[in-house]
């Protein structure tokens, strides 16, 4: 996209990349602050500052500038951005249930959903340009055929993909309505003090960490966003949960949960993936390590999925078994659990 705004320029720039910070951001300089967003070296963003290509508020700006809440930044060079080119790749798909209008996919862990930083190949999508032909997309996200949803790399279960641009309409408006149905499975660190209840708390990015998402209490920044969960079972010093989607923000069971102080067992982004429950012995020590290696991800399953049918307003409901490594891992913590308690005479 040409930006015309930029005055006195030699030669025709062209929009890169461009982010406005959020309220809750704390001063930090310009070049750091885009290697949380782009993929590119510190250097190189430092180049592009000396050449006068990033701009804050339509400004050229030096790499020490400190950016503040509000600012718009931006990245501007000679050349035309590079549309990222999904190339069709032939990897195998778990397909739940197909007709003309979707197809419901059950998502195996490690998979990325979508392109884009970094993962460019062997995503959802490049599965998806094989497997289907024409897939919609919404106008925002034309590097996202079929997509109106989606579910982090490390995390398993169910999605459904639009195959036209009605089914792509009506999913769009029914996940914005907050109509469907989602429920997820996960193994949280502690012994929750309800066995049900709800999290709220707007979410937004980390203004910190740019990898993160952070709970806002300050309802100006950040998107609202609800989660209602239930203890399935107790294993002592972690809790299996179902977690019922309210909204559906980026992370949200991941941050809502960290925010709660129970973070998710072994995600890593949020600190989970450390011992925070527990005794100090070294066999304790040792049995967690085990249950990492057994599920070597955030313990997060999107189990249940709901939606009504674009075409022909039927309610459809779909079911995806745990799997193999979550299946592992309760029952691992299930067993620790009894023994341990009758090992105490409980």
């Amino acid at each position: 996209m040409a930006v015309p705004d930029f005055e006195n320029s030699e030669q025709e720039l062209f929009e890169q990349f461009a982010v406005v910070a959020d309220k809750g951001q704390s001063p930090i300089r310009v070049d750091k602050f885009l290697t949380n967003y782009i993929q590119t070296t510190r250097n190189r963003i430092q180049q592009a500052a000396e050449n006068g290509q990033i701009r804050v508020n339509n400004q050229a700006v030096k790499s020490n500038y400190k950016v503040k809440p509000g600012d718009v930044v931006k990245i501007v060079l000679e050349n035309p951005p590079r549309e990222i080119e999904i190339i069709p790749q032939d990897i195998p798909l778990q397909i739940v249930y197909e007709d003309d209008a979707v197809v419901v996919i059950n998502k195996e862990a490690g998979m990325v959903v979508h392109p884009g930083h970094g993962n460019y190949k062997d995503t959802l999508v490049n599965a998806l340009k094989f497997h289907f032909d024409q897939l919609p997309s919404l106008s925002a996200d034309l590097e996202r055929p079929g997509l109106v949803h989606r579910i982090d790399k490390d995390t398993s279960g169910l999605l459904v993909v639009a195959k036209t641009e009605k089914a792509m309409q009506s999913l769009a408006s029914q996940f914005k309505a907050h109509s469907t149905e989602r429920v997820y499975e996960a193994l949280v660190w502690g012994n929750l003090a309800n066995d049900e209840g709800t999290i709220t708390g707007h979410i937004g990015r980390h203004p910190k960490n740019r990898l993160q998402m952070a709970v806002f209490e300050d309802e100006s920044q950040g998107k609202n966003a609800v989660t209602h969960f239930k203890v399935l079972e107790r294993f002592l010093y972690v809790s299996r949960v179902e977690c019922r989607l309210e909204t559906g923000r980026t992370h949200q069971i991941r941050v809502h949960f960290k925010y709660i102080g129970h973070p998710l067992f072994n995600d890593e982004r949020y600190e989970g993936n450390i011992i925070l429950k527990g005794t100090t012995f070294n066999k304790y020590k040792q049995f967690v390590e085990n249950c990492f290696k057994i599920c070597p991800r955030q313990a997060l399953h999107a189990r249940t999925l709901g939606f009504e049918h674009p075409e022909t307003g039927k309610r459809l409901h779909f079911e995806a078994p745990l799997p193999e490594d979550m299946q592992q891992l309760f029952e691992k913590w299930r067993n620790y659990s009894f023994h341990s308690s009758e090992n105490q005479g409980e």
